[in-house]
Formats: C-alpha cells, structure tokens, sequence
C-alpha cells in the first residue's frame, strides 16, 4: 500500500509532534551519583524527532506539548526556541507555587563508558505534559486549518498517564482524518509502565494505537514488550539478535496490522558503552531496505539515537526519496547524533549525505 503525503505547499507543517519535553541533566563525564554541577539540554523523545527534522533538514515543523509556567518552564522554552521548532502549540500551564499540580519534569542522564553503560534516571511525576488529555488541543487547527503533513508521537508519551495515551489516540484519529501520516515510535520503558499494570497494560494501549499508525518504528524489545509478539532467537542479549528472526517478526507484525504502509527499526550490537556496531531495516511495500552496517562505530553520547533514525526516515519519505535512501539518511543521521552530546542532533543535512556516500573523518578544513 503505497504511502501518500500531502504536498508540501498544502501545509503550514511539514511535521508536528505530540510529546513530552524535559529539561535534561547530564553530569557530562562523571556519574549522576556523584555530581556536583549538571549541564542542561532540552529532550523527549518525540520532540527529539522533529527537532532533527528542523535543525539539520530545515523542514517548518512544530511541538504539541505542555510546559508549566514559571522560571524552570522558561528555561526549558530558550532551549526550545534555539531548536527552531515552532511552540505556538505549547499549552502553557499556571504553577501553583510548589510544583504538586504541574511542573516541568526532568531527564538525569549519564553518558556511560566502556563496561559501564548509559544510565537514565528520571523524576517527570505530575508533568504539565503528563496531565494532557483528550479535548486539550484544536486538532482541527492543526491538521484542517493549517495543515500538516506528518504527525509523530511515541510510546513513551503514550505511557505518561491513562489520558497521555487517550490524547494520543486522538490526535491519530484527527490526523488520519485530515490525511495526515502518522509515525510512532514504540519505545517501550518498562519504568514508565510500572505503575499502570506492566507490560500487559502496555501491550494493551500500545495494540490500540498500533491500529492508526502508519509508519511503525521500534527495536526488538520495543514488538516483544510494547505489542506483545515474538521474536525468535531473543533473549537477555537483546542488542545481538539476528536480524534475519527479527525480519520475520516485521512481516507479521504488518499482517496483523494491514494499515501499516512501513516498519523500520535500527539494528544496534553494544559491544560496549561506546562501541557498538549500528544499522537499520525498512520494510515498506513488501520489500526490506537495510542500510549500510557500521561496526565498531564509537559512541560519545547514545541518548536519542534512535529519534535522530526517525529523523532522518521521516526526511527521506517527505523529501521523495527511495526507501533505501531514506533507511540510509536514518542510520546516518542516528549515526552522527551520537558522536556529540545531548539528545538532539547537532550535525547538518550535507554531513549527513557526506557519510552516506562514505566520506571518512579526515579533519575538514
């Protein structure tokens, strides 16, 4: 089933997200544990995707999300607005004071090294964005009246509350109404889970919004946890599946769920913190696209690269490309986000197809 996107000079957006944004707290190379000053950077793993969109391929994209209303919301609004992604969207929310009826939710994140592997602690409770729900905001604005192209959301805003995951169902509902391709990327966090009934209550939500979705993105963790299928060959060592079980999977998956017009997941073998060999594979139109196998890529910051994969997907669909070069503009994009610090990418579209074509790393002068 061939993918139909809507013209870019129909739409006031190229892309739009629904999602959390946080601030997040890296102690760069030391431990959270041990810390004595952060450095902070803006993230979430939906905005993540569109940010990319924005900063390396200059597409007009905007955040649906909410952000409480005081001096820690307005730091988190200048990070946003370097960014380039538009916030006309972003529901402001009054603070109470002491931050119990909403408050910006912080990502303390730990780069890893070596043996010793990425840590991610998270302290989000009671987030504007969390107590979104359905009626909160003017869809009909967005995809009708002004017109986007793609929606993207995720499963980790999907998780944040019962109401996070209704808002998210409608706006696909809104979305495929107004023709709008919807992306989403599973990212299963079994922390996230823990408190609304687990994985089974995961699979539940997850299985409902699988049935509007029309680019599915996830790893092999994400199909097992988050939709509840099986995955042969999988066990502890997650990251060293053998992607010929994992194709097999993506063919049922898309049986199960005939809406899907793509599937596409990166293919990651952490050796360790900061190598690990990293790939991707589309499938799309009954055919699989894999992209080029970087082994012993080295690693400086892993957080978002997977987002910075959707990224440059999502560029390739809506720039026209084939889906091999779409799969390859992900894996490369992914790819660079990872050589430098923070979730969002910091690299431009001409690195990007530089890497593509195989340029190697000699000093650029």
């Amino acid at each position: 089933m061939a993918m139909k996107i809507k013209p870019r000079e129909a739409c006031k957006w190229d892309a739009v997200s629904l999602g959390e944004v946080m601030l997040r707290l890296d102690p760069g190379d030391g431990r959270i544990r041990t810390a004595r000053e952060f450095k902070v950077w803006e993230g979430g793993g939906e905005y993540n995707v569109i940010r990319g969109l924005r900063r390396c391929f200059g597409l007009k994209t905007a955040a649906v999300t909410a952000v409480t209303d005081n001096e820690v919301g307005r730091l988190l609004e200048d990070l946003m607005l370097q960014g380039g992604v538009d916030l006309s969207h972003v529901k402001w929310v009054p603070y109470d004071g002491i931050g119990h009826a909403a408050r910006v939710g912080l990502n303390f994140t730990e780069r890893g090294f070596g043996l010793r592997a990425a840590v991610g602690c998270s302290d989000r409770g009671h987030s504007a964005a969390s107590q979104l729900k359905p009626g909160d905001i003017d869809w009909k604005k967005i995809f009708q009246q002004e017109g986007a192209r793609w929606l993207h959301c995720g499963g980790i805003f999907a998780a944040l509350s019962a109401t996070t995951a209704d808002l998210t169902i409608e706006a696909m509902e809104a979305a495929r109404a107004a023709g709008t391709v919807i992306s989403y990327d599973l990212n299963f966090r079994a922390s996230l889970w823990k408190s609304q009934g687990g994985v089974r209550r995961a699979v539940e939500v997850n299985r409902k919004i699988a049935s509007l979705v029309d680019v599915m993105i996830g790893n092999e963790e994400d199909f097992t946890a988050a939709l509840g299928f099986e995955v042969p060959g999988l066990d502890e060592h997650i990251s060293n599946i053998d992607p010929s079980n994992f194709k097999k999977m993506i063919v049922n998956a898309s049986a199960m769920y005939p809406n899907f017009k793509a599937v596409a997941t990166t293919l990651r073998n952490a050796k360790t913190a900061t190598v690990n060999d990293w790939g991707a594979i589309l499938y799309t139109d009954g055919h699989f696209y894999q992209s080029i196998m970087r082994e012993n890529l080295e690693i400086f910051d892993r957080v978002g690269g997977g987002d910075s994969f959707a990224s440059g997907l999502i560029y390739g669909f809506l720039s026209g490309k084939t889906p091999q070069e779409a799969v390859e503009y992900g894996a490369a994009h992914g790819a660079l986000a990872m050589s430098t610090p923070g979730d969002t990418s910091m690299v431009s579209v001409k690195e990007v197809e530089a890497i593509i074509k195989g340029k190697g790393a000699r000093v650029i002068r």
